[in-house]
């Protein structure tokens, strides 16, 4: 085997890629950056955060979704945070938040990446929708959840904390 031309091969398949990827990615995150310069997803979310109640979380939570779901998780996480730690959003909104974003983030960038190698987009969005809904519906119903929400609210603790029931990541 020519392992010269073997890299030179892989070199190029990589370098075509990444071009790919970022004449995907640009103009996407640039769009989000202008949504987010004209308030669009502040607006949005006053219309969404009727639906909040569905999950089980309340209208507040739907700023935070929003973000998460078409800027990442990343940005969406920051986002979640800073609500919590002002008091915005309740543990129980947090949880359930990164939870639908577990499944469900970053829909219009990952939608473009997989497309561009094939994909339905159509499947990958109501796919990635449709399962974060199920998951989330049914976690905002739980009893566990619930009890455990009424545990945590009884000793008084900060909404900071880990989201897990042990207490920790």
């Amino acid at each position: 085997m020519d392992w010269s031309s073997f890299a030179l091969e892989a070199a190029r398949g990589s370098a075509l890629n990444l071009i790919i990827m970022a004449a995907i990615i640009i103009p996407i995150m640039i769009s989000l950056e202008a949504a987010r310069d004209l308030n669009l997803l502040d607006r949005f979310s006053g219309r969404v955060a009727p639906l909040m109640k569905f999950f089980g979380m309340s209208p507040e939570a739907s700023f935070p979704l929003l973000v998460g779901m078409f800027f990442g998780i990343g940005y969406g996480g920051g986002v979640i945070i800073d609500s919590a730690r002002s008091g915005r959003i309740s543990w129980r909104d947090m949880f359930l938040v990164y939870l639908f974003l577990s499944v469900c983030h970053a829909v219009i960038e990952d939608t473009a990446l997989f497309m561009a190698i094939g994909a339905d987009p159509l499947i990958i969005i109501l796919g990635r929708l449709a399962i974060a809904v199920v998951i989330t519906c049914l976690a905002g119903r739980s009893r566990y959840l619930a009890a455990y929400e009424k545990k945590k609210s009884q000793k008084g603790s900060a909404v900071t904390e880990a989201v897990t029931p042990e207490g920790r990541f």
